[in-house]
């Protein structure tokens, strides 16, 4: 566990190491959206320079990368460091540290739990992207997964958006149950652990999948027009949570274009597929958010943001909790 703060010699100052209890009680899922907004539109203006996502496979199955960026005329730079790993129960997790460095004194100032921040933020991202994309009058939420995803992701959705109505499917019923319960407690709003996906997405505005499923637990004839969809939980070039069909009839919208042209697993399988073309990312949703990209053209649009998630995001929440807490 990190201290809070604490000094380290040779840096020329104090080092604040910020651990995930603190992250969470310091970063707000509003904080978290103006960060991630920010740093969305940074990226897709070409003020942020980082690299593909380095992999190096452990030989116990899991994964450990290496995520470098940084941010011109902030002063900062940095990485995550974080290590995946499949437990027994079949779920992910995400561990690891986010290092920000002094851009003029070239000093490591902050080490964050990386684990807290991804989970704010990444839910913080696709609540930027639904705001940019869903339609107005969006307010039935319907979330595939109970992980700590799925709690982030309506939580972050709803400090946004006015809710009538949130619907969850996991492979558990129990833990979907569990979850719904204490989703109403926190949100105030209807929820209901549905018994399939397809009663989960009947009906609903915005969908989120934030599952560890390797092949598709959702198709494209379950969408219909109109819906806004976060497809947050395969960061490889392998797992897809979405099929071909729903990449092909939707505006797809991507958090780093680069990025997913080489990991993103559902648009590589569309490709691969010969459904879409090269051309069928549209825009980063930094692009859309500064107007540069065209986000949704009518109110049928089927509207998709592919999230894999980049180190842009995680510095700015790194240098928003150092900013706060120095």
């Amino acid at each position: 566990m990190l201290a809070t703060a604490r000094t380290v010699e040779g840096t020329g100052g104090p080092l604040v190491a910020i651990d995930a209890a603190t992250v969470r009680r310091t970063l707000s899922h509003e904080a978290a959206y103006d960060a991630v907004r920010g740093a969305m539109i940074a990226l897709s203006a070409g003020q942020v320079r980082q690299l593909l996502r380095s992999f190096i496979g452990l030989e116990t199955g899991g994964t450990f990368a290496i995520m470098p960026a940084a941010f011109d005329g902030a002063g900062v730079f940095g990485a995550k460091l974080v290590s995946v790993v499949t437990g027994d129960d079949g779920r992910r997790a995400h561990q690891g540290l986010v290092v920000l460095f002094d851009g003029v004194s070239g000093a490591p100032v902050c080490v964050t739990d990386a684990a807290a921040v991804t989970a704010i933020r990444t839910a913080a991202a696709s609540a930027v992207a639904t705001e940019a994309l869903a339609r107005p009058d969006a307010r039935i939420l319907a979330v595939l997964g109970t992980g700590r995803q799925a709690q982030e992701h309506v939580a972050a959705i709803a400090a946004q958006r006015d809710l009538a109505e949130i619907r969850l499917w996991g492979r558990s019923p129990d833990h979907a149950r569990a979850l719904a319960q204490r989703l109403m407690l926190e949100t105030g709003a209807p929820v209901f652990a549905c018994a399939g996906v397809e009663a989960a997405v009947d009906g609903a505005d915005i969908v989120c999948t934030v599952t560890s499923a390797h092949d598709p637990i959702l198709k494209g004839g379950q969408i219909g027009p109109g819906v806004h969809l976060n497809v947050v939980g395969s960061s490889g070039p392998a797992p897809a949570e979405i099929d071909e069909a729903l990449v092909a009839k939707s505006r797809f919208f991507v958090d780093h274009a680069e990025h997913v042209r080489v990991h993103g697993g559902e648009y590589l399988r569309a490709l691969k597929a010969g459904v879409i073309g090269d051309n069928h990312i549209l825009g980063e949703i930094g692009a859309v958010l500064s107007g540069a990209a065209l986000g949704r053209a009518s109110a049928d649009d089927v509207t998709i943001y592919k999230s894999l998630g980049h180190a842009a995001q995680d510095l700015a929440v790194a240098a928003w909790l150092y900013e706060r807490l120095k």
